[in-house]
């Protein structure tokens, strides 16, 4: 399984913030990090759009912003805030990210006792679009899988071949794949993985998977044991996620797949294809880890979707 995070932050530039703001600001990566034990790139990601917020505030104000000029703002200053990412460009998702960033840095600082960000609980953030996940179908996903395994060097194709089987037959994501070890195989009927927000669950192996992980590791010439990772690369080290989509990218054009077809795909086609197997809800729920049933919800919409697609044409008098 993949290690534990690191609880402390990395070294980073926070400026343009005042000394305080920069102190606290280091505190909450910190707390990110370690006890809501957050991915380095989502704290890197809320650390990067609250720097965004602090460059307006320094341009805004005229000088870096500190605790108290946070605890100042009021609307009509969030608003312009707002307006002028929305001026440069930023879509509602990243404007709306920026708010969530905002709220959840207030509610640390509320949390230690100070006083926050002033009028920032009369902001709204823009509405967000939500883009229903895109799966494969099935016979596309499987001439995928048996695609994937074409490569220059052997293994390397059954490695992907393997990685690929693993995203498709347990609907996992990249990062719980690749941050397993090789302790995990023989995979057995279940693996567990590492999910969102550290949390632990046993997703089903069809044989199919861990065949293909075992064709793989059979060729792999690098001598992986024990708390080696299960999936390398070239030179043996644990394989980037980057290397598993640009073989998807290579892999489209070949089978007439649009740029949505990504390894993140294989999990969504992974859902869609149980329910429109008849599988429910609330199991689907727990064998994605999704914390939330509304998230896998969105699979209703994609299932039928697709089946209004097929009516339309197929159906004479459509």
């Amino acid at each position: 399984m993949a290690k534990p995070p690191r609880t402390e932050p990395t070294a980073v530039s926070l400026t343009p913030f005042a000394p305080d703001l920069a102190a606290t600001v280091t505190d909450w990566r910190a707390w990110m990090l370690g006890e809501r034990r957050l991915a380095d790139r989502t704290v890197a990601l809320y650390t990067d759009h609250l720097q965004q917020f602090a460059v307006f505030l320094a341009d805004h104000l005229g000088a870096a912003p500190s605790l108290k000029d946070l605890a100042a703002l009021r609307i009509s200053d969030l608003r312009a805030w707002q307006t002028a990412r929305h001026g440069a460009g930023h879509g509602a998702g990243s404007r709306a990210l920026g708010v969530t960033t905002l709220r959840g840095f207030d509610r640390f600082l509320r949390r230690g006792g100070l006083d926050g960000i002033g009028a920032l609980a009369a902001l709204r953030p823009p509405k967000v679009a939500k883009r229903a996940p895109r799966p494969l179908e099935v016979q596309d996903a499987s001439a995928l899988l048996d695609l994937a395994e074409e490569n220059d060097e052997a293994w390397i194709g059954l490695r992907d071949q393997a990685l690929f089987t693993l995203l498709y037959g347990c609907g996992l994501r990249i990062g719980e794949a690749l941050g397993l070890d090789r302790s995990a195989y023989p995979l057995g009927d279940s693996v567990r993985v590492v999910g969102k927000g550290r949390k632990q669950r046993l997703v089903p192996v069809l044989p199919v998977v861990g065949e293909a992980v075992g064709v793989y590791l059979a060729a792999c010439p690098y001598g992986l044991a024990g708390d080696d990772p299960l999936f390398v690369g070239a030179k043996g080290k644990r394989l980037n996620p980057g290397m598993a989509q640009k073989r998807m990218r290579q892999l489209r054009p070949l089978l007439g797949l649009d740029e949505r077809a990504t390894p993140h795909a294989l999990r969504h086609s992974f859902a869609t294809h149980l329910l429109s197997a008849g599988g429910d809800l609330r199991t689907i729920q727990e064998l994605l880890g999704h914390a939330s049933l509304s998230t896998t919800q969105r699979y209703t919409d994609v299932d039928q979707a697709r089946l209004l697609d097929v009516y339309r044409k197929a159906h004479p008098r459509a």
